[in-house]
């Protein structure tokens, strides 16, 4: 039975961390204490520092050799079971590997180590911070390789379409290649050998970039950021270079008018999905990129990867650029002028903003009219597995992690304590990491021009998923595994927190509805409060 000294625990646990993502929400929101640049810095700070020694702090806390199985067991169990429901609706009935990662992000994938870990202590003690860390330290890298399994897909969709996929017998990234999520141009270059067999190279590539000198004269020139990627995300930036939406764009020289380019608007264009949140708090990609900050994002506004392809190997694919110093800018609305111009020499780029997870029913039939091959599993899988290594690589916490881990084997084995200078220098970053990343949560919030970014019919969707779901499937995985007492209680609230903010990173750079995953971030914490209180007091009847 639950009393009131234990309710009011609990609040004392709560109430601080949402005081401080408040205060952060109001700086912004309100008081205007905060600029996007200076959110930056604080978002960069807690990045880099506050949250990967806090994760270090917890797991060299953590004795490797208690682990308690059967809680490790249920929590994987619940996983496999959402994940296998969700295989066989995409497979068998339309779902799509889309809204296969979506769904598994928002049914089991909650902000375990920044709200977990102090409200579970408050409700069930000491020993749940074990548990918490035990089941947090790698539940993102099944989601990384889904992303970047669907990311490979697309490339190969997009490349090779049809059967010739399945001629493919190598692929190679170049060690400049970090990811496949889009957010740097790609191109494949590929070679057919005597046998028919199709080797493919991966690469950066500037060629999708626009000409320097038109960019410049259009307003659309990158600016180098020295907060590499640090800003917090908006998920509808707004651009203020101009009221024009261009979906695709293409420049020519028209005849008797050598220097007149004509710009055509081919549909429409979201805002740059501007990247404030790429090494947030939670971000598994520090690596330093061009300016985030209010610009039309020429490389691609969904994440969606594009890739131009060089059609012979080892041939640069790059682009003709028409003489620009003088030229007068001209915006043409009518496609059709752009195809009947007149023109002699045509130079055309076209940048591809379509994101995949919004095509229509009828591209979707056309895309399919032919059927798509892959290439052999094992070419897949070591593709994806070299881009999840090396993103993982520039993660500040997986760091922190395997050296937590490390200093917990050694401590525990020879129960060797750690010194007191190294202790006291951690602790002092580890106590301020907390709050520190629940007000970057708050500036998060601030920034968004909207609370419920998807619409109230998603958003009810994402949060019955996420608190009503979501515990049901642990409730039966921990049944199964016979985990019982007050471990089945803190599992089950465990499993009501509030969406984590790694799965809405990962819908922005790889474009797949950020808006969903941003909406469960914003909006699930607001109403987790009252929802595991709820079932704190329920289960404790």
């Amino acid at each position: 039975m639950i009393t009131e000294e234990d309710f009011y625990k609990v609040m004392c646990a709560m109430v601080p961390l949402y005081f401080a993502m408040l205060v952060a929400y109001g700086s912004v929101k309100w008081c205007k204490i905060f600029s996007p640049e200076q959110c930056s810095g604080i978002n960069r700070f807690v990045a880099v520092f506050a949250v990967p020694v806090l994760s270090f702090h917890f797991i060299s806390q953590n004795n490797p050799y208690q682990m308690d199985t059967k809680f490790i067991l249920a929590d994987t169990l619940s996983k496999v079971l959402v994940l296998v429901v969700l295989s066989i609706w995409a497979a068998f009935f339309g779902g799509g590997l889309d809204w296969l990662i979506t769904l598994f992000s928002v049914a089991t994938l909650p902000n375990t180590l920044v709200m977990g870990i102090p409200l579970l202590i408050a409700m069930y003690g000491d020993f749940t911070q074990s548990l918490m860390v035990q089941v947090v330290v790698l539940q993102y890298t099944l989601l990384l390789f889904l992303f970047e399994y669907r990311a490979a897909t697309l490339l190969i969709k997009t490349q090779f379409p049809g059967s010739t996929a399945a001629a493919i017998s190598r692929i190679e990234l170049d060690n400049d290649v970090i990811s496949l999520d889009g957010r740097d141009p790609l191109r494949t270059e590929s070679d057919t050998d005597g046998y028919g067999r199709i080797r493919v190279r991966i690469r950066r590539s500037t060629s999708s970039a626009p000409d320097s000198a038109l960019s410049s004269s259009i307003g659309l020139t990158p600016r180098p950021s020295n907060l590499s990627n640090a800003e917090i995300f908006s998920v509808n930036t707004p651009a203020p270079l101009h009221d024009y939406n261009m979906n695709a764009y293409s420049y020519y020289t028209q005849q008797g008018h050598a220097n007149e380019i004509v710009l055509c608007n081919y549909g429409t264009m979201s805002p740059r999905l501007s990247g404030y949140a790429s090494s947030d708090a939670y971000s598994l990609q520090p690596t330093p990129r061009a300016s985030n900050f209010n610009e039309l994002d020429l490389s691609n506004a969904t994440g969606t990867p594009f890739w131009a392809r060089s059609p012979v190997a080892g041939n640069l694919f790059r682009q003709p650029s028409p003489p620009v110093p003088e030229a007068r800018i001209v915006w043409e609305e009518s496609p059709g002028k752009c195809q009947n111009g007149g023109a002699k020499d045509i130079t055309e780029k076209e940048i591809s903003f379509r994101d995949s997870s919004k095509m229509g029913a009828q591209e979707e039939m056309q895309a399919g009219s032919s059927r798509q091959e892959m290439p052999d599993a094992l070419v897949m899988l070591k593709l994806i597995l070299t881009v999840v290594g090396r993103k993982l690589s520039r993660n500040p916490n997986t760091y922190s992690s395997i050296l937590g881990l490390l200093w917990s084997l050694i401590s525990f084995k020879w129960n060797v304590g750690m010194p007191s200078l190294v202790k006291n220098s951690i602790k002092i970053i580890s106590d301020a990491g907390l709050g520190m990343a629940m007000f970057s949560l708050g500036l998060f919030m601030a920034l968004q021009p909207r609370i419920i970014a998807c619409g109230t019919k998603r958003a009810g969707m994402g949060m019955g998923i996420r608190f009503i779901c979501g515990p049901i499937v642990m409730s039966a995985a921990s049944l199964l595994v016979g985990l019982k007492g007050v471990r089945l209680r803190a599992a089950i609230v465990q499993a009501a927190l509030p969406q984590g903010i790694v799965p809405f990173v990962f819908a922005r750079e790889y474009g797949l509805h950020p808006d969903i995953l941003s909406t469960g971030v914003i909006f699930g914490m607001l109403v987790s409060l009252p929802v595991t209180l709820m079932y704190y007091i329920f289960l404790g009847l």
